[in-house]
C-alpha cells in the first residue's frame, strides 16, 4: 500500500470537496483521513487528505502531474503532495537550558515522532554529553557580534549536507538570520514563555513575580523575520497565585515550554499546519 497527504489551500468554491475526492476515487485510492476549513472572512478554503493506494497502480509522479492539470490548475490550488511514510529530518539548535532538549531527545528515542533527528547545533559546548548520550552528532559553533556570519554559513553548510527538512530552536538564544530564515521559511520552529511583550529582558518571570501575574504560559510558533511575530503554532497556561515563588514559576514556566514545544513539533512532522496571511490553520 501507498500513503500519500494532500494539503490544499485556494479560493472558496463550490465543488472543491467533491473533486478532489472524486479524482482520489478514479485513482483508485481510498481516503482514510479528512479535514476542512472555510476562512469566510477571507473566501479561502483550506484541506488536509491522506488516502492509500495499491502499491502496483499507483505512481506518485503520475499523481502529481494529473492532480495538478486536473484539479489544482482549475481551483488555482496552493498544494503539497507528500509520501506519508517520509520521515523528515529535523536539526535542533540549543544553548545551554536542556529542558526542552532534553524533552525532545526522550521522545524521540521512545518513537513517538516519525523524524530523524541528524545533528544539534549549539553555540556552547554545554549540552554535548546529552547529545552523545542519546548517539546524536553535536556540532558546536560559537557565536559572537564578530564571527555571526561565519558561524551562520557553518551552520548552512551542516543543515545542506544532512539535508534538513526543518529546525527546531529549543532555546536556542540567538536571532536567527534573514538567510537561514529563507532557506527554511516556515519551517523554524521556536518557543518562548508567553509574557512577550510584557516582561521582556533576560528574567521574564522575575519581572512577572514582581507583579503578581496570575497566569503563565508559552508558545510555540514559525519564525520569521519579526522576532517572536511568526504565526503561532501551539500555545498553553497554567495558573499561579501568591503562594507561587519565583522558583515556581520558573518550573512551570519549563514545563510548559517542553509541552508546548513538544506538541508544535508534532503537528510540523504531521504535516497538520497550514501558514496562510501570517498564522496557521491547525488540522485536527
Amino acid at each position: 500500500m501507498e500513503k500519500v497527504m494532500l494539503l490544499i489551500h485556494c479560493k472558496d468554491a463550490t465543488g472543491i470537496i467533491a473533486a478532489v475526492t472524486n479524482f482520489i476515487y478514479q485513482q483508485k485510492g481510498n481516503i482514510v483521513y479528512i479535514d476542512q476549513h472555510v476562512d469566510s472572512e477571507n473566501g479561502t478554503f483550506f484541506m488536509r487528505l491522506e488516502s492509500v493506494f495499491e502499491h502496483t497502480s499507483f505512481a506518485y509522479s503520475t499523481f502529481k502531474k494529473e492532480f495538478s492539470e486536473a484539479i489544482a490548475g482549475t481551483y488555482e490550488m496552493e498544494w503539497q503532495l507528500f509520501p506519508s511514510d517520509y520521515k523528515p529530518k529535523m536539526a535542533v539548535f540549543v544553548s545551554k537550558y536542556d529542558h526542552c532538549l532534553y524533552d525532545i531527545l526522550s521522545r524521540y528515542n521512545a518513537g513517538e515522532w516519525e523524524v530523524e533527528i541528524p545533528l544539534i547545533i549549539s553555540n556552547h559546548p554545554d549540552l554535548a554529553t546529552a547529545a552523545k548520550n542519546f548517539g546524536i552528532p553535536y556540532y558546536h559553533i560559537p557565536v559572537t557580534k564578530e564571527t555571526k556570519g561565519e558561524a551562520e554559513a557553518l551552520q548552512i553548510e551542516l543543515l545542506q549536507k544532512f539535508e534538513i527538512d526543518f529546525i527546531v530552536l529549543a532555546r536556542y538564544m540567538q536571532i536567527v538570520s534573514e538567510k537561514i530564515i529563507d532557506l527554511y521559511p516556515n519551517r523554524i520552529i521556536n518557543i518562548h514563555h508567553s509574557f512577550l511583550p510584557a516582561f521582556v529582558g533576560a528574567k521574564p518571570y522575575h519581572s512577572a513575580y514582581k507583579r503578581g501575574v496570575k497566569i503563565i504560559g508559552a508558545t510555540s510558533h514559525y519564525v520569521t523575520e519579526e522576532l517572536d511575530a511568526g504565526p503561532i503554532i501551539e500555545q498553553d497556561v497554567a495558573r499561579v497565585t501568591h503562594t507561587h515563588d519565583i522558583k515556581d514559576l520558573v518550573m512551570k514556566g519549563k514545563d510548559l515550554e517542553k509541552i508546548v514545544l513538544s506538541r508544535a513539533i508534532k503537528l510540523h512532522i504531521e504535516r497538520k499546519t497550514i501558514v496562510y496571511n501570517n498564522k496557521t490553520i491547525i488540522f485536527s
